[in-house]
């Protein structure tokens, strides 16, 4: 008869290892030694136990599985097609394509393995008919696919409607019957320093003013995801519980659909092959959190223009975690870890305290108009840069041990920098910006 190995050994309590601690700390004091403080408000401790009552919560909605996924812009429609056949040849798995106009559907998927591949859209443009159109053209080749429209994203990124409020959401309920239509894009929000209670509660918020005017029957979240590994496999958690609390009022479904890719706050021009290490443990947060699908960013995408040989690299990071790191096996792995757990329970019940603020003060949309989101991102933005600029955020190869015969004015294809485009808006967008952006533009004056 075979024993459990642990029956052998006697249950430590939670009070018996702090005492333990303390012991070993020789005097020193526990809390200002070992418990530390996000920007969130959250309180890490140095460990976490059952006794503390944390219970592994049900996450709705957690796929079974992930998608390796890869942008593609649609300029030349021939050339789009061939990039988008060549990367599904090579292992991804779903495409996202982006547009600034219409463009010819047929030219687009020709030879389109439909029954193989995932297609998401990212337009930056709204015209009905177009869209129309092209769920038809997709629906009869019974092809899976997102149109991901978001109004409210376009408004609060760029600081204007596709046309109005009323067209806009008219448009949309002209879509309804359309599955997989709306889409909520948080990924701004991270990129320009929001914190995660604030990246959630934003979204919720942001979700709430679609699920006002209309029943969905589901819809899709782009997040980013950043650094603080842990903390981002348990944001996506808590984004699932959050959404689902509210989709429940509204008795629409419950579950919604996650696209997960690297923040662009945290990546740099310089020793810029570190970003192939930042993308790689954010695409495990995403997979561990449990995204639906992943899409991955070039380590040189801030200074080079779109090649293959970034984009295989940045295609081959999801093929390894997932062919030979088994990041596929498991359905949501993160389950019954007592310190994720209580992360995603505190992460859900501070951002449902400020959603509920934000409706409280007219909703997300009088919010944006008024200014008040973009005031409390840019505070927040203006806590991490004090500490990225003090040492505190370190960015290896920035702000701790740069190289100095690390050279890149000559290699810079693009301007990597925030870019002042003054125009007539009807609030003030939401800008992203990186913490490196002062230090490279230095560094970069005085090659």
């Amino acid at each position: 008869m075979k024993k459990h190995l642990l029956t052998d050994f006697d249950p430590v309590s939670a009070k018996a290892w702090k005492q333990k601690i303390q012991v070993d700390l020789k005097g020193a004091e526990y809390n200002q030694t070992l418990i530390s403080k996000t920007l969130e408000g959250i309180h890490i401790k140095p460990f976490y136990h059952n006794d503390d009552g944390i219970a592994a919560k049900e996450i709705p909605g957690t796929p079974s599985g992930w998608n390796i996924t890869q942008g593609v812009f649609i300029d030349d429609v021939k050339i789009a097609n061939n990039i988008a056949i060549e990367a599904l040849e090579k292992g991804a798995e779903a495409i996202i394509f982006t547009a600034e106009k219409p463009f010819k559907i047929p030219s687009v998927f020709k030879d389109f393995p439909f029954s193989k591949a995932t297609i998401y859209f990212d337009f930056s443009f709204l015209d009905i008919d177009f869209v129309k159109e092209l769920s038809l053209y997709l629906t009869k080749y019974k092809a899976e696919f997102y149109l991901n429209i978001d109004p409210v994203g376009k408004l609060s990124k760029e600081g204007n409607w596709f046309k109005s409020q009323k067209e806009d959401f008219k448009a949309l309920q002209s879509l309804s019957q359309t599955a997989n239509t709306i889409s909520v894009d948080t990924t701004n929000y991270q990129n320009a320093g929001a914190n995660m209670v604030q990246q959630l509660a934003y979204a919720l918020a942001h979700a709430n003013e679609y699920l006002n005017h209309q029943t969905t029957n589901s819809i899709t979240f782009k997040i980013a995801t950043g650094t603080h590994y842990f903390f981002e496999i348990a944001k996506i958690r808590a984004l699932r519980i959050l959404y689902a609390s509210l989709a429940k009022e509204y008795n629409c479904s419950q579950t919604c659909h996650v696209i997960a890719q690297p923040s662009r706050r945290n990546k740099t021009v310089y020793d810029y092959n570190i970003n192939m290490l930042r993308s790689t443990t954010e695409a495990m947060s995403s997979v561990l959190g449990g995204a639906d699908a992943v899409c991955n960013m070039p380590y040189d995408v801030l200074y080079h223009k779109s090649n293959e040989f970034g984009e295989r690299i940045s295609r081959n990071q999801l093929l390894i975690l997932k062919a030979e790191s088994y990041f596929d096996v498991v359905s949501n792995p993160a389950d019954g870890a007592y310190y994720i757990e209580s992360v995603t329970q505190e992460l859900a019940s501070k951002a449902l305290e400020l959603f509920k603020q934000i409706e409280d003060g007219g909703g997300f949309i009088k919010l944006l108009l008024q200014g008040d989101i973009q005031k409390k991102i840019k505070e927040s933005a203006s806590k991490q840069q004090a500490l990225f600029d003090n040492g505190s955020i370190t960015l290896l190869g920035t702000n701790k041990h740069p190289n100095p015969m690390d050279l890149m004015k000559e290699n810079l294809e693009l301007f990597p920098f925030l870019k002042s485009n003054p125009r007539k808006t009807l609030i003030q967008p939401i800008i992203a910006k990186r913490l490196a952006e002062a230090i490279e533009q230095q560094r970069l004056a005085h090659e």
